[in-house]
């Protein structure tokens, strides 16, 4: 944990003086130590900032956004989400086929990018049938996906920013398109405030999506293992109380101050983490056909929610 946050503080002090985003020189510095993540010492406070802060930071995100801001978006985002989830684990399914890999990878794989990478992963793997493939599947597809988020992260603002698309379009299709909260978070508010809040909306609604998706396929699969309750997203619920208090004002400016600093300190240190546990060799080493997968599945997603926002 000390690491990660000496990593955020001099991202911070980078950022100051040189004026590129925080989460980038975070994320990068990160990569740097990824070694520290294999094994001893650190591995353990690099899982639990990555993972239990990255949540509690985003909980807390809640602080700076009001219903005011959220009404102003329109009934599109509540709507649209459950069709561009259900259409990616779909697409899953018809893209393991194609790369001739089982249909329980196809839903993993897709679960994990339609919703919320690594913890929808681990989740959804929690209820799918045990097979010999099943762990070196899961670990793939966490490792894939946030390495994905990670380059998803750095490339999609530029993109979305190249083909003329405001603010406000950037922050609903960010958080429609990367698949884990840091990095969507990361990803949005290094374009504006603006977009990072409603990236973070449009994200905490994918994640909420969590445990339908669950139970749904414990149900499916008529799997003995069902973990849907431990599963459950208690952050995104927390970032929506939080919304909701402060949107009547509850809280008094000082700890809105300290609650928005205590969030920005966890996310920066997250990010860190996150980057020190980024293999990109141990993604390449897991085959073509994998990759193969879990990129169309990302791609899909990024042209079906393109054509949303073009088309709406």
């Amino acid at each position: 944990m000390l690491v990660a946050f000496t990593i955020a503080a001099a991202s911070m002090f980078l950022s100051g003086h040189y004026g590129a985003p925080v989460m980038l020189f975070a994320l990068l510095i990160g990569m740097v130590l990824h070694f520290l993540s294999v094994e001893g010492k650190c591995t353990e406070g690099i899982q639990f900032t990555a993972s239990k802060l990255l949540r509690i930071g985003v909980a807390l995100l809640g602080v700076r956004v009001s219903f005011g801001e959220l009404a102003s978006l329109g009934a599109g985002p509540p709507l649209l989400t459950p069709v561009l989830i259900g259409a990616t684990i779909l697409s899953g399914l018809v893209f393991a086929r194609l790369f001739r890999r089982d249909r329980e990878f196809g839903i993993l794989t897709g679960g994990a990018v339609a919703i919320c990478g690594a913890s929808a992963a681990l989740a959804i793997a929690s209820v799918l049938p045990r097979t010999e493939a099943s762990e070196r599947n899961t670990l793939f597809t966490v490792i894939a996906v946030t390495t994905l988020s990670t380059v998803a992260m750095i490339l999609y603002p530029v993109l979305f920013s190249a083909l003329g698309f405001d603010d406000r379009e950037i922050g609903y299709l960010i958080g429609a398109t990367i698949h884990d909260v840091a990095q969507v978070v990361g990803a949005g508010y290094g374009v504006s405030d603006d977009a990072g809040a409603i990236a973070t909306y449009v994200k905490m609604m994918r994640v909420a999506m969590l445990p339908v998706v669950i139970i749904a396929l414990s149900f499916a699969v008529r799997s003995e293992k069902q973990n849907a309750v431990a599963n459950f997203p208690w952050f995104a619920i927390a970032f929506a109380v939080i919304l909701a208090l402060n949107s009547f004002s509850v809280f008094p400016p000082f700890m809105v101050t300290i609650m928005t600093e205590l969030s920005r300190w966890f996310l920066v240190a997250a990010i860190a983490a996150l980057g020190m546990k980024t293999s990109l060799k141990a993604m390449a080493d897991l085959g073509g056909g994998h990759i193969g997968v879990v990129v169309m599945e990302t791609l899909f997603l990024l042209a079906l929610a393109l054509a949303v926002v073009v088309i709406i």
